[in-house]
């Protein structure tokens, strides 16, 4: 599709709709889910709040939106750098708390509007990361690796349990690199069908 022409209708839509999604997700990041407004919004968009709802429809759907913009890590280009690339992810993540992903989960937790919407950017990292394993149960694998990526950033930041809290980063990411590694590369023989034969 050809970018709109400078000037056109189609181009101040667009910068409108842009503007609405930056004030947006700034909101979003800084009170969370619920606590945003589409006045809010509006406002710091300096558009009309019925603007908001003609383009978007809805806050779930402006919520969206949101989540759906924001990046996706790139799947690695060969077996065995992925697992790297996602421990190099979550050791800048356990470093220095991502307020904004933070505020974002805290939403998902307490609200199942903002549950479906992360659900959905969750699906398309995931999806993302089994292109780069190279198993048959790759979107397995992927799942698993998001959902302990997960679970370690929550436990540090949000519920700030003592021995995850206190860790060095380094620490964790070494204590987590056989795992991850075993879920992102070629397995080897399964030690279990090997005891078998």
């Amino acid at each position: 599709m050809a970018d709109p022409q400078p000037g056109s209708r189609a181009e101040q839509r667009r910068r409108t709709e842009d503007r609405i999604l930056d004030a947006a997700a700034q909101s979003f990041f800084a009170v969370g889910y619920e606590r945003t407004t589409i006045r809010a919004v509006a406002s710091a968009a300096g558009v009309d709040a019925g603007l908001v709802m003609h383009y978007f429809g809805s806050k779930q759907d402006l919520f969206r939106r949101v989540i759906d913009a924001a990046p996706v890590p790139e799947s690695a280009a060969e077996p065995g750098q992925a697992a790297e690339e996602i421990l190099a992810g979550l050791a800048g993540r356990l470093a220095a708390a991502p307020v904004a992903s933070l505020t974002i989960l805290r939403s998902m937790l307490t609200n199942p509007e903002a549950a479906d919407a992360v659900r959905a950017g969750a699906s398309r990292y995931i999806a993302n990361l089994a292109q780069a394993i190279p198993t048959e149960d790759a979107d397995l694998r992927a799942a698993v690796i998001n959902a302990v990526l997960l679970g370690v950033t929550l436990s540090r930041h949000l519920l700030r349990s003592d021995a995850l809290a206190d860790a060095d980063p380094q620490q964790i990411v070494d204590l987590l690199r056989p795992g991850i590694v075993a879920l992102a590369d070629l397995p080897k023989a399964n030690p279990s069908t090997e005891r078998k034969s």
